[in-house]
Parts: structure tokens; C-alpha cells; sequence
């Protein structure tokens, strides 16, 4: 439908969303007002000057209605990003989480009674430095547990036992090292970079349950709500027996709750928990927490034992063979690792791999693909093992997946 002053088709709001007008469309319109305003009889071949000015026209007005077209879009929070996004999010009274470094629990040894500072330096297998948060003292067993994190933000993975070199001498420090924690926790937590579309939108759609009270709705969304939180997984036993559950066969208790989390502080997680957890449910779960009652109790106030799940690294593997065609470039197999890399955390604006969900390596397809022109695939592959085989891999609900960019193994096949 053109306006009463122009022939250029404008821009239609239907129910169903904006439908804008094709570029053909918009071309015959300043034409048409072109023809008019010269009188008629105007050669509309675009090699002529009014030809010329007629495409400069048409390619502006796409290229706004395309600008509006996004704008509408960003009101719809299954699209919003960016400006937009912090926007929708600020109705449910959410902030974006910022990027935080990968933080690692290490063990310190050395001299009795030596006291190793804050910001000392240790370095991994890798070459990432590490910091250290906190001022610890060595005991008298010659050690002392110690947290340290990456001098960058962002998903730098540490596997457990490679933060082994003290990095900046200082007396009395001899060694570190970065065992598997007990219950076979993961010594690192993977930072994040700023986070994204995906995920901000992953976590306001948990959100909208925070409201509630008793659901595991409600005890996800403001699990999620705790700074440092990457993932949660929560789950109900409403069954008067232990029922083992997931692919590990996690015994849940009778008539109780449980929730995994990665990431986030303890204290903050379990205070989440306890404030939206149902009257006398029991907890599951190898965390214990006391929360105490903050309703404004006269010392001293109610106590409570809380339980939740620090999920175990479970270690993917993925073994991929394409083609060797000379035209891929010459870092294919350096891109490859990263695209799946991306992929699996969630950093290519997709929604990462979770506690307790399946992996399933058609998700990954696309990833390749993307990474060049072309990309000839001929078979992707999974597992746990340095030799995977599978197509899936279900992840129980006291594991969250991880993966090292270095267990991305890309063949190149010679036809």
C-alpha cells in the first residue's frame, strides 16, 4: 500500500508480524515517482542518470526498512540481543552477568607456617596464570587449600592436575597442584565471557517461575538469579522411597528435592534453595550449607542444614573426519576445534550443553560447516573416552559436560 504522496510500497504491521516490501517493489515505486515528478515519459533503464539515482533510492529505503524490521523484532525477547535484550530483562529485574575468569581450588605446598599472599602467581600445563584470591598460611601437614583464578576472563579450561608450577617465587611456597576435589568435583569452575544472548534469555525464561514458592520452577529461577551460577538442574522425589535417577542412577531420597549448580557462591546457592524449597522437603546432594534464617529473628535465629550438588566433570571427547580438500584453509582443523568448542559452551549464541541433558552430536554439524566454504563432513563422533564412538552421550544429573579443546580430535581424509 503506497502513501498518497508516493508510489513506494510502505511497510505492512500484520498480526502475524512486518512484512516489508521486496526490493523489486520499492525500485518500481521511485520509478513511478520519479516518472511523475519530471512530467512523464522518463527512460527507466537504470544505466541513465535517473536510473542511477533510482537504485541509490531503492537500496536506502531497503536498508531502513530493514533497520525497522529489526527494532520490531527486538521487542520479541525469543530475538532481543544486546541494548535491547538488558531492556526486557530490567522488567524482570535482571542484569546481565559479566564475564568472570576460571577459578581453580589448588593445593599449596611448602614450609610450615609459611604464609603465601593474595595475588600470587601459579601457571598451568597451558601457560594460563593464575592468581591467587586469598592469603593462605601452611599448615602443619606441609599444605594448604587455596583458590585461584585466571588472570583473563573467559572459558579458559584447567584441567585437574595442570596448575602444577608456581609461578612467582615467594618464600616458603614450594609446590601447587589441582587435584579432583571429593566426589569427584571438577578443581575448576570455567569462567564465561559476558554473557550471552542465548543464555541471558535461557535464564529470564527460568525467571518468570521466581515469583512461586514449593516448585522446582521457582527453585531453578532463583538458583539461576545467584552471580557466578553458569547452570542448574532441579528435581523432585514426591515418592516415599529412594528413586535412582538419570544414567548415573543418583539415589534421590524419599520426599525430597535436589539441585545442581554449577558455579555461584555456596552460601548464596543454598540461601536461594532454602527460600523456595517446600516446608520439610529433604535435600539431596554432596554440599552442606547451614543457612540461617535472615527474616529479622532475635539472636539466635533459626538454622537450617541445606544440601545441593557440585556436579562432577564428566570429559567429552569428539573425533571428526572431513575431507581433505586443498581448498579448506590451512587452519581448518584449528577452526573445527573452535567452532565445537563454541558450540559446546554456548559462546556461538546457542544454548550450551547442561547438567543432565544428552549430547547429541548433530548439534555440531552446523558448527563445522560454518567454519569455511564447503566443509566436506564425513563423520562425527562422541564419547567419553579419548576414543569416542557414539552419536550421544546422556550426562546424569550429578555431571555437568565438559570439554577441552585439545580432546577435539579433526582427521583429514584423503579421498
Amino acid at each position: 500500500m503506497a502513501s498518497p504522496s508516493s508510489s513506494v510500497p510502505a511497510i505492512q504491521f500484520t498480526p502475524s508480524g512486518i512484512v516489508l516490501p521486496a526490493d523489486s517493489e520499492i525500485l518500481a515505486g521511485v520509478q513511478a515517482d520519479q516518472n511523475t515528478a519530471f512530467g512523464g515519459g522518463l527512460n527507466p533503464s537504470l544505466e541513465t542518470p535517473q536510473g542511477q539515482i533510482a537504485s541509490s533510492d531503492t537500496a536506502i529505503i531497503a536498508e531502513k526498512n530493514s533497520e525497522i524490521a529489526y527494532v520490531v523484532n527486538q521487542v520479541d525477547p525469543q530475538y532481543a540481543s544486546g541494548r535491547f535484550q538488558d531492556a526486557i530483562g530490567n522488567i524482570y529485574f535482571m542484569d546481565r552477568k559479566v564475564a568472570q575468569p576460571t577459578i581453580v581450588t589448588a593445593t599449596l605446598s611448602g614450609l610450615v607456617g609459611a604464609v603465601i599472599p593474595s595475588a600470587s602467581q601459579a601457571k598451568d600445563t597451558s601457560g594460563n596464570k593464575y592468581t591467587l584470591a586469598a592469603q593462605v598460611t601452611i599448615g602443619s601437614d606441609g599444605t594448604a587449600q587455596g583458590v585461584f583464578q585466571n588472570i583473563v576472563n573467559g572459558p579458559i579450561p584447567c584441567a585437574d592436575n595442570t596448575l602444577t608450577q608456581v609461578y612467582q617465587a615467594v618464600p616458603g611456597w614450594d609446590a601447587v597442584n589441582n587435584p579432583t576435589l571429593a566426589g569427584s568435583i571438577a578443581s575448576a569452575v570455567l569462567g564465561r565471557d559476558v554473557e550471552s544472548r542465548a543464555d541471558f534469555e535461557y535464564r529470564r525464561q527460568a525467571s518468570v517461575a521466581v515469583n512461586g514458592n514449593g516448585t522446582t520452577q521457582a527453585i531453578r529461577g532463583n538458583v539461576f538469579a545467584v552471580d557466578g551460577v553458569q547452570d542448574c538442574y532441579v528435581i523432585d522425589n514426591d515418592e516415599g522411597e529412594t528413586v535412582n535417577t538419570g544414567p548415573t542412577n543418583y539415589p534421590m531420597i524419599a520426599n525430597s528435592v535436589y539441585v545442581a549448580t554449577l558455579g555461584g557462591d555456596a552460601n548464596a546457592v543454598a540461601l536461594a534453595i532454602w527460600k523456595k524449597k517446600s516446608l520439610g522437603c529433604s535435600y539431596n546432594g554432596n554440599t552442606t550449607v547451614i543457612v540461617t534464617d535472615p527474616s529479622g529473628y532475635n539472636f539466635p535465629a533459626p538454622t537450617y542444614t541445606v544440601k545441593f550438588e557440585r556436579p562432577a566433570s564428566l570429559p567429552i571427547y569428539f573425533a571428526v573426519q572431513i575431507v581433505n580438500d586443498p581448498s579448506l584453509p590451512s587452519n581448518i582443523v584449528s577452526l573445527v576445534q573452535q567452532a565445537i568448542f563454541n558450540r559446546f559452551y554456548g559462546l556461538d549464541d546457542t544454548n550450551r550443553e547442561r547438567i543432565g541433558a544428552t549430547v547429541f552430536v548433530t548439534r555440531y554439524y552446523g558448527a563445522i560447516a560454518s567454519v569455511a566454504d564447503n566443509v566436506p563432513i564425513l563423520e562425527v563422533l562422541i564419547g567419553t573416552t579419548s576414543t569416542p564412538t557414539a552419536l550421544k552421550v546422556a550426562v546424569g544429573i550429578d555431571q555437568t559436560p565438559s570439554l577441552n579443546i585439545a580432546n577435539v580430535s579433526v582427521t583429514l581424509v584423503t579421498p
